[in-house]
């Protein structure tokens, strides 16, 4: 029998250079049950986490050698799919709303409780892990073969896959297919998933 499994969280990376902060913080955090490591400074955590995965960073703003503008300005430029949730003592309404608008899910003011924090980690893995999957989407519609995409905005278009058929020339098992495996490679369950997926990447 399988037992039941506690499901397990992404990463949260804490980055403050005060370690009272970081401390209290990871204690407060894997009382939600969240998985934490911290860190000193934004270098050390950009030298160490795994950027390019699912997870939140909770940053402090005035920090030695990145504040945590540069680091979030630095997670953007490598199109990170972490989430950003601003930490600080040294914040003001003109630096919340430039961290909003740069993709912060959120910014709060020390102290922050416990369950505010928790939500908002919450809503950030939300937003971390449609962001994964949206770029495992963007390479898989960009693998498609020239065939595979004329094939596509066909279906799109309507078209059955005895006139699909007709008009590229090919036998209609080949089209059914290539219509099974583009709902598997992109992850579609309808034709409508696939126009979504194809407006959404096919001029970018």
């Amino acid at each position: 029998m399988n037992k039941e499994q506690t499901p397990v969280f992404p990463l949260v990376y804490v980055v403050d250079d005060d370690v009272s902060v970081r401390d209290s913080l990871a204690f407060m955090l894997e009382e939600h049950d969240f998985r934490v490591m911290a860190f000193e400074d934004g270098q050390a955590f950009l030298d160490s986490a795994d950027t390019q995965s699912a997870g939140c960073v909770v940053l402090d703003s005035r920090m030695p050698k990145l504040r945590g503008q540069q680091v979030h300005q630095l997670l953007n430029a490598a199109n990170s799919p972490l989430a950003v949730i601003y930490l600080t003592g040294h914040g003001d309404v003109p630096m919340a709303v430039e961290a909003l608008r740069a993709g912060a899910v959120h910014f709060f003011q020390k102290p922050v409780k416990g369950d505010e924090l928790a939500d908002a980690i919450r809503q950030a893995f939300a937003q971390s892990l449609a962001k994964v999957e949206q770029g495992a989407t963007r390479v898989a519609f960009n693998s498609l073969t020239q065939r595979e995409k004329d094939i596509l905005r066909l279906i799109i278009d309507g078209k059955r896959n005895i006139r699909i058929a007709d008009e590229l020339h090919i036998a209609m098992r080949t089209v059914e297919v290539h219509r099974a495996s583009l709902l598997k490679k992109l992850g579609a369950k309808t034709v409508a998933e696939l126009a979504y997926i194809y407006g959404k990447f096919s001029d970018q």
